[in-house]
């Protein structure tokens, strides 16, 4: 049976390590300006220090493989891994590191250095802290949630296609969804 805490999250310093298998890295990028594709990458690993007294003490890593993206179409994902977006053969890793960390209440604000292929630009993202709990195997976790939204030809995916009707097949506009479970490491 878990517990969910009701601790003060200041108990909940330490180190961690993403819990991938109940993690969630997405995004949702809208399609011919009418519809919204919605994707994720299922092979990441991250770290980090939580630190609640001292929240700028707090660090985060994030290393994704650009090839565990997957949208549910094969076409489309092959085109996003190729050379008109992520070039996974070249740059087969997008990479966060925080940079700053900030607190409001129970929320954080991360401020980081995002890399991907070879162009790295700072992202700042509101995380909302969704709980704490002891699992049944006695792994304690935390966890947070976010979006930000990103301009992807900051990055260099710039590939598109016009439409007829006017408008573009692919938007500029880029929603980055997590969903974070993150367990301690140390007591």
């Amino acid at each position: 049976m878990s517990t969910t805490t009701t601790t003060p999250t200041r108990e909940l310093t330490g180190n961690y390590v993403l819990d991938d298998s109940h993690s969630r890295l997405g995004f949702v990028a809208r399609h011919a300006m009418v519809t919204k594709v919605r994707g994720a990458f299922t092979e990441f690993s991250a770290s980090g220090h939580f630190d609640t007294e001292t929240p700028s003490n707090s660090t985060a890593a994030v290393t994704i493989q650009a090839a565990s993206l997957e949208t549910g179409n094969d076409d489309r994902d092959n085109h996003l891994k190729s050379n008109d977006f992520f070039e996974m053969d070249t740059y087969p890793e997008i990479r966060f590191t925080s940079t700053a960390v900030e607190a409001d209440g129970d929320d954080y604000r991360v401020t980081g250095d995002l890399t991907i292929k070879d162009t790295t630009k700072p992202v700042t993202i509101d995380f909302a802290y969704t709980g704490a709990a002891t699992d049944p195997f006695g792994n304690e976790r935390i966890g947070f949630e976010a979006s930000v939204q990103v301009n992807r030809k900051d990055w260099g995916l710039t590939w598109n296609a016009p439409l007829d009707a006017g408008g573009v097949l692919v938007s500029e506009k880029v929603t980055l969804e997590l969903d974070l479970s993150a367990i301690k490491q140390d007591s």
